[in-house]
């Protein structure tokens, strides 16, 4: 066996979860579809990544092995919808294997190439073929967003109200056959919070089995909506319990620890990885994470930490590296007697401040964690009351 390849293989651990540089090509904005609660507000059908600056953002992050002493390597595919090119995105990950193993990088065998996907052309022969090739170092989730009446409400295609749901569901077998242990991503607006329970159901029905779920982040919720939200949560609560769902699902909405104060003394970390990851769009800029590129972005200017040519910025990267929860969170948030679980986007953070700031909390979803709080103690309560009957002896 090559020396190099011998080493590679018999350091300890190919995969250390949770331990990843998370690095993200933004390979195309166009998209089938024009999901109506999407934040990329600028995707196009012009925007798309040439092969020499996916190579160059390649080059630079595995010459700059020093610098990203993670264990392991999530290679980030998005869009609009990535699987659009997935010829560019075939020969990018061609490479990235020959690179890792021509500079015997401590990535070698210890990296993933992820995708989320619309799955609309999840079946068609290019992109079964990618996968086949590449299907022990895959993740993949297809987002479907529940029942068909959910799912339409705002997955449409673009230029036509048109919904998405049959070209999705047909392709969930196929997906679930060669990613059983996959869960899908469901979002929640205003206006289906009514079919929350009803979706949450039928995606278990589809086998399923993990289903994450979160509410938007942006300012789009109405009077009552916290009220609406709680019921379809406890209603949804009664149907995993009774029926024993819980034995073999779980729905991201339901956490054990959700719902306790939070001490920032000992608590406070930042809720995501903005400033540890790297994003590169077509043009090769970097970025801190992809909600800082223009087409995510409503109000702010893009926050560009660099490029493929001249490298990363570190006085533009800095601020990142000092975010905390209570560096940008409101005294109220601070001294909340529910904050744990309570989520943030650093992008929307941004985009929503008064000023160019990462430093100002949005609050948008503060009712709706309180009411997701209040269904998720709930939840607990009676599955414990469940499960020590069901422990108990005759």
């Amino acid at each position: 066996m090559d020396k190099a390849l011998d080493t590679v293989m018999t350091r300890k651990g190919a995969w250390r979860d949770g331990m990843a540089k998370n690095i993200t090509f933004i390979v195309t904005k166009d998209c089938q579809l024009a999901c109506k609660y999407c934040y990329l507000v600028g995707k196009n059908a012009k925007e798309r990544m040439p092969w020499d600056v996916a190579k160059a953002a390649v080059d630079y992050v595995l010459d700059h092995e020093a610098e990203m002493p993670q264990e392991s390597a999530v290679w980030d595919f998005i869009g609009g919808e990535p699987f659009l090119e997935i010829d560019l995105i075939d020969r990018i990950c061609d490479y990235i294997k020959r690179e890792l193993y021509r500079r015997n990088h401590h990535w070698f065998n210890s990296y993933r190439f992820s995708f989320s996907t619309n799955g609309i052309n999840y079946h068609e022969r290019r992109i079964q073929d990618f996968i086949e090739k590449n299907k022990t170092h895959l993740s993949i989730g297809i987002t479907i967003d529940g029942t068909e009446r959910k799912h339409d409400l705002n997955r449409v295609y673009k230029h036509s109200e048109r919904g998405s749901y049959a070209d999705v569901v047909r392709n969930i077998p196929l997906w679930l056959s060669q990613f059983p242990n996959s869960g899908t991503k469901v979002t929640i607006s205003s206006a289906d919070l009514p079919y929350i329970r009803e979706s949450v159901l039928h995606l278990f029905q589809l086998g399923i089995h993990e289903v994450n779920i979160n509410c938007v982040f942006e300012d789009v919720w109405k009077e009552g909506d916290d009220k609406l939200f709680q019921e379809q949560l406890i209603a949804l609560a009664d149907d995993i319990i009774d029926q024993g769902l819980y034995r073999d699902n779980t729905c991201s909405f339901f956490s054990e620890h959700l719902g306790q104060p939070m001490d920032c003394r000992t608590q406070n970390r930042n809720w995501c990885g903005a400033g540890m990851m790297l994003a590169v769009d077509a043009a090769g800029n970097f970025y801190p994470c992809t909600r800082f590129a223009q087409y995510s972005l409503r109000s702010k200017d893009a926050w560009i930490i660099g490029n493929v040519r001249d490298g990363i910025n570190q006085n533009l990267l800095r601020p990142f590296l000092t975010l905390d929860r209570c560096t940008q969170s409101t005294q109220e948030c601070i001294d909340c007697e529910v904050a744990e679980g309570c989520a943030w986007c650093q992008g929307e953070n941004y985009d929503a401040a008064l000023t160019p700031t990462i430093y100002q909390r949005s609050t948008a979803i503060c009712k709706m964690h309180k009411a997701r709080v209040r269904a998720n103690n709930y939840f607990w309560n009676k599955l414990h009351r469940v499960q020590g009957k069901e422990e108990s002896p005759c």
